[in-house]
């Protein structure tokens, strides 16, 4: 399902999401890389678990994220609906550096193992099989 449009307040929170760069920074590897959990924000972004889990919320009660559990995580994602708007926002952002260095070093943990993420894929590919 594709917004097509939506109101003003909705809007509104919208373009609030935007107005912080944490949640920018967390939005952003949120669309990149489907779905994360905290633990996997926290090493990427070296934000406290506090702090992600503030922006987090905010973004879920907003209605842009939604998550889901897995085991004993959560896995937050950016709804199905507002992928369309939310990419076309980030297209203006695509060579900002410090997404990029985000970018980089979610690639960099995620090839060491060293996210949740990692082994949630894992796990995936096993069933699959």
């Amino acid at each position: 399902m594709i917004l097509k449009q939506f109101s003003l307040s909705f809007g509104s929170q919208l373009f609030k999401s935007f107005s912080d760069e944490s949640r920018i920074r967390i939005l952003h590897l949120l669309l990149m890389n489907k779905e994360m959990c905290i633990a996997d924000l926290e090493l990427v972004l070296d934000f406290t678990q506090t702090k992600i889990s503030r922006h987090l919320g905010y973004l879920k009660n907003t209605g842009i994220v939604g998550y889901q559990k897995a085991d004993q995580w959560a896995y937050y994602y950016i709804k199905e609906e507002l992928l369309d708007i939310i990419t076309q926002l980030f297209q203006y952002l695509s060579k900002d550096p410090v997404l990029l260095r985000d970018l980089e070093t979610y690639r960099v943990l995620y090839s060491n193992r060293e996210l949740a993420i990692y082994k949630r894929h894992q796990q995936l590919r096993r069933r699959i099989i």
